[in-house]
């Protein structure tokens, strides 16, 4: 789809793994590590769809023409009829500056409070992340990556690359990155800023919605996924939110997510002895959390374990 957008210079809201089935995607609400904060999720834009329900009967659905079988897939995912095809809105973005700042893992309490400070100062066309890692010492990651332990702040703008470095110079600030990608790209090139996998993989995941990204909320996280914790999980994440994805839509839809603050994201995968333990890990996180979690429209959370 980003290739054939790409050639009009129009740019559909899409997640941080581009590969990702539309269809799939947006019935899950749909995300934008880049478009978010300014436009909302992917479900926002959805303009009629094709279901085909449970009786075998295949029906074109829009906010007016059976409101109610449009409102609950775009959130409720696939448990409510199958949707074929699917109509949504695209936008005028053919460029953004974004991409990644790795620092070393030890200094990430520092680089942490930075992010925490400037957050509340981005405006609706910057998107920010961060991420935890322990990566494998593989040929495939850059020489200064391979087998590190490293925070990865992964940042997207909707802008010129001089007002994108100016949002990204207190990071820079707080310490010197291992590894920096943030540039001037075309909208095509989004997966750069989180770099997912692109191959299919058994997991474990938990995410859940948290209400404050203060600084006496960092304590707790640094015991689970700092220098001196013994975590198993690969990555686990924290996205900033606000901006347009806190607005009701509209076109109603039950994404549950609308309203919180920030979302968190613990990912692993690995044979099954190492799932168990990483399944372990996820319950910890997510209970080790527990003060700080929000919920926004619905019961925004979930544990998924297991290959």
């Amino acid at each position: 789809m980003l290739t054939e957008t790409d050639k009009t210079g129009l740019a559909p809201i899409v997640g941080s793994a581009p590969h990702v089935g539309v269809i799939g995607y947006t019935l899950g609400g749909g995300l934008s590590p880049l478009l978010g904060r300014k436009l909302g999720y992917a479900a926002d834009h959805v303009r009629w769809m094709e279901v085909v329900t449970a009786d075998e009967a295949v029906r074109e659905v829009t906010p007016e023409r059976l409101p109610d079988l449009f409102w609950t897939p775009l959130g409720g995912k696939g448990n409510f009829g199958v949707v074929t095809r699917m109509e949504f809105d695209v936008f005028p973005f053919p460029r953004f500056y974004g991409g990644g700042l790795w620092f070393r893992g030890e200094l990430m309490l520092r680089v942490l409070e930075a992010c925490r400070a400037a957050v509340p100062a981005l405006g609706a066309d910057t998107m920010t992340a961060f991420s935890v890692h322990r990566l494998p010492d593989v040929a495939a990651l850059p020489q200064p990556l391979r087998g590190a332990f490293v925070l990865h702040v992964r940042r997207g703008h909707l802008g010129d690359s001089t007002t994108g470095a100016r949002t990204a110079a207190p990071l820079r600030a707080a310490a010197t990155p291992v590894f920096d990608t943030l540039a001037e790209r075309p909208f095509g090139e989004l997966r750069e800023i989180h770099r997912d996998p692109v191959h299919a993989m058994p997991l474990v995941e938990t995410g859940f919605a948290r209400r404050e990204f203060s600084a006496g909320t960092l304590g707790r996280p640094m015991e689970l996924t700092g220098p001196g914790s013994r975590r198993s999980m690969k990555t686990v994440e924290a996205r900033a939110l606000g901006g347009a994805v806190d607005r009701e839509p509209a076109r109603p839809n039950s994404v549950s997510s609308s309203g919180v603050p920030y979302m968190t994201f613990a990912v692993g995968s690995g044979s099954p002895a190492q799932l168990r333990t990483m399944a372990e890990f996820a319950r910890a996180y997510a209970g080790g959390l527990t003060p700080w979690r929000a919920f926004g429209r619905g019961a925004c959370a979930w544990l998924t374990c297991g290959a």
